[in-house]
């Protein structure tokens, strides 16, 4: 059987970290991405950044890869979100491209946020979708001016989500038979999140009592992770255009 390759961005810690180990220990050959602790060291903010990302994969594949795996992602109320979280995951997935039409078994897989239903900036949809990324970082500096910072995470996914579900079905991917999807998770249980808010017991209620998960709060991040594998992998054969929601049932509860 031949061994599947998978580049994995964000692979550093939390969601990336659990996911290339998960695809690791299954047997898969992990090119691992990030700005620190990985097989490529590269800043996907940044144009140069991304060039390098795709320059550093094909030298390490020979130009042929089985699966991308978007992980990467900021929460700062700054450009630096919109720049990562929508420009970089999307030149990743189109950057890498090529290297999949290599396989037999082509997959692409995002990674988005429940946060996406609960609150977002329009400015900063808007201008993220007009593929104008300078626009999009005005909009999201105007944002954290008007003390909306909070927003541009969840804005960014949201444009992700849009972009992506319009893109999926199009003939360069489902016409290439490269399922893309994503995965939108709600509150796990990660290194960043603990230091952010669930180690704060006021803040913790705070956003369990926004974003409700009745099954488990936090949730388990191997979860996210087998699910990012799945889609990622070659018993995906039927399921593209999807922004599937590994949150504890919160996505249920706010929108029943």
């Amino acid at each position: 059987m031949d061994i599947r390759t998978y580049v994995v961005t964000g692979a550093a810690s939390g969601i990336g970290a659990a996911t290339a180990e998960h695809l690791a220990k299954a047997g898969a050959r992990v090119i691992r991405c990030d700005v620190r602790d990985a097989d490529v060291l590269t800043d996907l903010t940044t144009p140069a950044g991304r060039e390098s990302l795709v320059s550093q994969v094909t030298a390490l594949t020979s130009g042929k890869i089985d699966a991308v795996v978007a992980v990467a992602g900021l929460a700062l109320p700054s450009d630096l979100t919109v720049r990562l979280n929508f420009f970089g995951t999307i030149a990743t997935l189109e950057g890498l491209y090529p290297l999949l039409l290599g396989s037999g078994r082509p997959r692409a897989v995002a990674v988005s946020s429940l946060s996406a239903i609960v609150a977002a900036d329009d400015g900063v949809v808007d201008a993220c979708l007009s593929m104008d990324e300078e626009r999009a970082a005005t909009a999201a500096r105007m944002a954290a001016g008007r003390g909306h910072g909070r927003a541009i995470y969840p804005s960014t996914k949201l444009a992700l989500d849009r972009w992506l579900r319009r893109a999926a079905v199009t003939p360069g991917w489902a016409g290439a038979g490269i399922p893309l999807n994503a995965v939108a998770p709600g509150i796990v249980d990660t290194e960043t999140a603990r230091n952010t808010f669930l180690n704060d017991e006021n803040t913790r209620r705070l956003v369990s009592a926004i974003m409700p998960q009745p099954l488990a709060f936090p949730g388990p991040v191997d979860a996210i992770a087998a699910l990012l594998a799945w889609l990622a992998g070659p018993e995906n054969t039927f399921t593209t255009g999807q922004i599937i929601y590994a949150d504890g049932g919160a996505e249920a509860t706010l929108r029943p």
